[in-house]
């Protein structure tokens, strides 16, 4: 795949592509940077975006890894010293999933945030951005924002600010991100620092069909063994000849084509027989002309999606 097109691959929005476009003319080896929030459980809404630090690496990117430990604790994560402790884990559930280990800069909010320049930064950009819009820019990422804390105000001044001292060129994350980095775009400039290109990603669909949420548990997990898989992937919203808004095709369009280029669907001779596709079109055209039937494309999703998670699963025993 052409460089230009593996960058651009699978996601939802770039802000802009005339910027990447020049960006990757100018410079052979490029930086981009994903926040993540240390988290529990990590689902397949979070390896979205490692699937995207995957193909920028492969583009040619230095990759940046922030394990926000002091935006968890300002969100309510928990204290610093459990949030630091699920950071670690989810550094290791990332190499696991496919980020060159030598090529991928992981560092630690705590790090850097409490410095005197950050925290100088940070009071600066408060002083030009309104509280309504820093509310605004929480609204998909926070939690309970119906009463949020003074401190969730805070959280996408320090966001942009990350961008801004880890000097990167291009900012990766959900498209619930965006209204952070319009903030950032918007704000940066004026403080003497270069607006980022931001590339977002989908928010997937959970398997219920329905927002994905941990208090559902309509989620694969990355520790999830196959048996777990198949038990949630049974229960799977997938209507026969359904091709839009179907989170089993959402696993294949997402996490399994861009890492196999061939997939087998294990089928008796009685039902046609074993089925090989090539490509994500051609998955969705032999699923909506009924040739596929959606038993068989659950099996193929657990069979698949066991091996992704493999490497995982070994290095967390």
């Amino acid at each position: 795949m052409d460089r230009i097109d593996l960058v651009k691959r699978n996601a939802q929005e770039i802000v802009t592509e005339k910027e990447l476009d020049e960006l990757m003319e100018a410079k052979a080896e490029p930086s981009a940077y994903t926040g993540y929030e240390p988290s529990g459980k990590i689902h397949m809404g979070h390896v979205l975006t490692v699937n995207k630090l995957i193909d920028l690496q492969k583009a040619g990117f230095n990759i940046t890894v922030l394990l926000a430990d002091v935006h968890a604790f300002l969100n309510q994560k928990g204290t610093m010293e459990e949030v630091k402790q699920i950071a670690d884990y989810n550094r290791r559930c990332f190499l696991a999933l496919g980020l060159d280990p030598d090529k991928t800069n992981f560092v630690y909010g705590s790090d850097f945030q409490l410095g005197e320049e950050y925290m100088l930064n940070v009071l600066k950009l408060t002083c030009t951005t309104s509280l309504n819009r820093a509310r605004r820019s929480m609204d998909e990422v926070g939690r309970t924002m119906d009463d949020p804390r003074v401190s969730q105000m805070v959280y996408p001044i320090m966001q942009s600010i990350d961008i801004a001292m880890l000097d990167v060129d291009v900012a990766v994350g959900g498209i619930d991100q965006r209204k952070i980095h319009m903030l950032a775009r918007e704000g940066l400039p004026g403080m003497g620092y270069k607006a980022p290109i931001c590339l977002h990603t989908p928010i997937l669909l959970g398997l219920d069909g329905d927002k994905m949420a941990s208090s559902k548990g309509n989620y694969i997990s990355v520790d999830d063994d196959e048996a777990a898989i198949k038990k949630k992937m049974k229960k799977a919203f997938c209507p026969a000849g359904e091709i839009v808004d179907n989170p089993v095709l959402q696993l294949f369009r997402y996490h399994i084509l861009p890492r196999y280029e061939e997939v087998v669907f294990e089928r008796p001779e009685k039902f046609g027989g074993n089925l090989t596709c090539n490509g994500y079109e051609e998955l969705e055209k032999i699923f909506e002309d009924g040739t596929l039937h959606p038993m068989d494309l659950k099996n193929g999703a657990v069979k698949y999606m066991g091996m992704l998670l493999a490497p995982v699963r070994e290095v967390l025993l």
